[in-house]
């Protein structure tokens, strides 16, 4: 189960900014789906052999995510690169799980059938 919504809206506003500011977390710039702006979110980013998976806490209706779909691609700010991204999509976690490190741990509410972003790097 997402966490709620009040939640998210309160990490928008206040905990974000303050992770983009300190620079220790990968941050996924993307587009508005509808103002064309640019925004900036910051998230645990696990390397798949091609490309990243990306676990929408708040669920996957959430702005962030919903913006990267309509979009197509989006950029990734991690350990110091930019890496493009493209093909996002939508997978269950029992689908891609087991292609992460093992003994990752899944954070609290995510269940086998929860939904997640997977996206590839761009070649080039």
């Amino acid at each position: 189960m997402p966490l709620p919504r009040w939640l998210a809206r309160f990490n928008k506003r206040v905990v974000n900014p303050r992770e983009i500011r300190r620079g220790v977390r990968p941050i996924l710039t993307h587009v508005g789906r509808s103002s064309g702006r640019t925004y900036q979110t910051p998230l645990d980013a696990h390397p798949l052999p091609d490309g990243y998976l990306f676990v929408p806490l708040y669920g996957p209706r959430t702005d962030w995510v919903r913006n990267v779909l309509a979009a197509g691609t989006a950029r990734l700010s991690v350990g110091g690169e930019q890496v493009q991204l493209d093909g996002p999509r939508l997978v269950r976690k029992q689908e891609v799980w087991s292609l992460l490190p093992a003994g990752t741990k899944a954070p609290p509410g995510i269940s086998d059938e929860s939904e997640l972003l997977r996206m590839n790097v761009r070649p080039g």
